[in-house]
């Protein structure tokens, strides 16, 4: 199966704007403490990783084979699958944490930390087209989404395959940036129905990431923030309108035993944030693009 992604999710993931108290948690977690040292992937988290990937995407796959439900709140059971129709429609966001499990079981990332959201939005009053031709503009992803992309462009482009270049910058609560590239395939399933997979290829945080042609860390030698991503997107043409539904799948370094317990849920809403700031730029871009209005 494939989706379509604006990557840029990558950006937000981990490092999404906080409150007040949230700072004072990654300044205690981060500074000079062992959360923050330069480490390297090992090869272990990866294969880990790379599981998780296989199963999510076996799944994912089996889906559309099958015809069934096609975005998440479809499985969901009446009355609430009908209140969230309406909530969407009433242009409110449906987030939602997954985790893949294989036999019952999930799956274990030794020193490392998987983060797998959905979330849902309805654009009314759009073509399928629209959104589609939003996310593939990969030029202007720098405009759509500033300020966390800071420079993107597209690499290569063959049929529905781009290979695409995205610089990510956050400066709050910590300032960090990473030049990335992804491969990134579409498959139209039919007149209604668009899907989208996207892969980090490669991903390097910037020595200082303040400037944009920084020096970078040696790919998978970072701070660990951002290790490896897998983005997929679903558009379907329903109720005088678009549905989009993003689903991320990211990998970061693990967090201290010492710290978990209060840095895991922080790490939770802020990756829940991440969702909700790329769908809501994404629509913001497409009510926009149809008032005539640059963004």
């Amino acid at each position: 199966m494939s989706t379509v992604i604006p990557v840029v999710l990558l950006k937000t993931c981990l490092f999404a704007p906080g409150h007040l108290n949230q700072r004072i948690l990654f300044s205690i977690a981060c500074p000079r403490g062992i959360a923050c040292t330069a480490e390297e992937l090992k090869q272990k988290t990866v294969e880990a990783f790379d599981r998780y990937i296989r199963v999510t995407d076996a799944g994912m796959d089996a889906e559309i084979r099958r015809g069934g439900p096609f975005l998440w709140l479809d499985t969901l059971p009446e009355p609430r699958r009908q209140r969230i129709h309406d909530s969407t429609r009433r242009g409110q966001l449906e987030i939602h944490q997954e985790k893949a499990g294989e036999e019952g079981k999930p799956i274990e990332v030794p020193d490392g930390l998987i983060h797998h959201w959905v979330g849902i939005a309805f654009v009314p009053g759009v073509s399928l087209e629209r959104p589609l031709s939003l996310l593939q503009d990969y030029d202007n992803h720098w405009r759509t989404y500033n300020p966390e992309v800071r420079r993107s462009n597209v690499l290569e482009h063959s049929d529905n395959t781009f290979k695409i270049y995205l610089q990510f910058y956050r400066d709050s609560p910590r300032r960090v940036s990473f030049n990335t590239e992804f491969e990134v395939h579409y498959s139209r399933i039919d007149a209604k129905h668009v899907i989208s997979r996207a892969v980090s290829t490669r991903i390097a945080e910037l020595q200082h990431p303040e400037q944009p042609d920084s020096p970078e860390f040696p790919v998978d030698l970072g701070h660990g923030y951002l290790r490896r991503l897998n983005s997929y997107w679903r558009l379907e043409k329903k109720d005088v309108g678009v549905y989009m539904q993003v689903e991320t799948i990211v990998l970061s370094r693990d967090v201290p035993a010492i710290l978990a317990w209060f840095v895991n849920p922080l790490i939770r809403r802020v990756a829940r944030q991440s969702v909700i700031n790329v769908l809501n730029a994404t629509r913001r871009g497409l009510l926009n693009s149809r008032a005539g209005v640059k963004p």
